[in-house]
């Protein structure tokens, strides 16, 4: 089994530039993907990418065969169970003393139960959801919550730096997912915020760009703001992290929210907007798109 053997399953909008990244990081990357051209294309493009090799295979299984590091990065938990388990799962691939590291967005009930079924093979597993997008993942500047043993995030860290800004651990496995929740809260409440400031701006008949570039030198300054306030006023949401994705990670975070009795009442209106915005047909906007909701009432 090389250390510079990699797995990489699920080339969505995040897996597959963060895979790019990892080839250019000079590891053998073998990727797979349910729809198989996107991994030949993938394949094609990083074909010289860094000093390592690029590969496909037909099976979770399959890829992970011989691989000192599997990442994966799917939609949500089934989708992290279709990939893990079964005879042509991930686990069923992987060899004793290899490391799964998980980016998807998920619950931490499901990233402990993976990593027990892993531990079983003697496989290690860490949770490690990202924040920064599309956009981060295409550059390299992601920010890693990472969940699991201090000896696992130790052999990890270096693969997930390649295509991030930040990596750190945050205890246990399950940690990263719970501190992914707590970005979503922030983030989902922020929007909002902004969406009635923007809204409020153009009833009051100000330019809500400049509103934007002077707000955003003092207290309420967010990133959301800097990359969100001026698009949402000009009704651009073709792009970024999608409504249907956004709601997924709210209801995970309620569902956890009501386990262990923490209260999130802005948080459960906020999911509720979002849920008016997919009746809407709105679901694969971008999740400022909240927006419109209040420009088009």
């Amino acid at each position: 089994m090389s250390s510079t053997k990699a797995a990489f399953v699920g080339l969505g909008n995040m897996g597959y530039p963060m895979a790019g990244h990892l080839a250019n990081a000079d590891f053998d990357v073998t990727v797979y993907n349910r729809t198989a051209a996107k991994a030949d294309a993938w394949v094609k493009e990083h074909a010289s990418a860094g000093s390592g090799k690029s590969a496909s295979a037909n099976t979770p299984a399959k890829a992970a065969a011989g691989c000192a590091i599997i990442m994966t990065c799917v939609g949500n938990d089934n989708d992290l169970r279709s990939i893990m388990l079964g005879d042509d799962g991930v686990i069923a691939g992987t060899a004793a003393g290899s490391l799964i590291i998980d980016h998807t967005t998920a619950s931490a009930i499901v990233a402990r139960e993976i990593a027990a079924l892993a531990a079983d093979k003697g496989v290690g597993f860490l949770d490690g959801p990202v924040s920064g997008g599309q956009e981060g993942a295409q550059k390299g500047q992601l920010t890693v919550m990472v969940g699991g043993s201090e000896d696992d995030f130790a052999r990890a860290e270096a693969a997930m730096q390649s295509f991030a800004k930040a990596v750190m651990h945050m205890g246990p496995v399950g940690s990263g997912q719970l501190t992914k929740m707590v970005n979503q809260i922030a983030c989902s409440c922020s929007i909002q915020a902004l969406a009635e400031g923007m809204n409020f701006a153009l009833k009051a008949g100000l330019d809500p760009h400049q509103v934007v570039d002077v707000i955003s030198k003092g207290a309420a300054q967010s990133w959301q703001m800097e990359n969100r306030g001026k698009t949402m006023v000009d009704g651009k949401f073709d792009f970024g992290f999608a409504c249907d994705w956004m709601r997924k990670d709210l209801d995970i975070c309620l569902d956890e929210a009501r386990a262990n009795g923490a209260q999130l009442p802005l948080t459960a209106l906020v999911e509720t907007f979002y849920a008016r915005v997919q009746a809407r047909d709105g679901g694969r906007l971008d999740n400022s798109a909240l927006f419109k909701l209040l420009s088009e009432a």
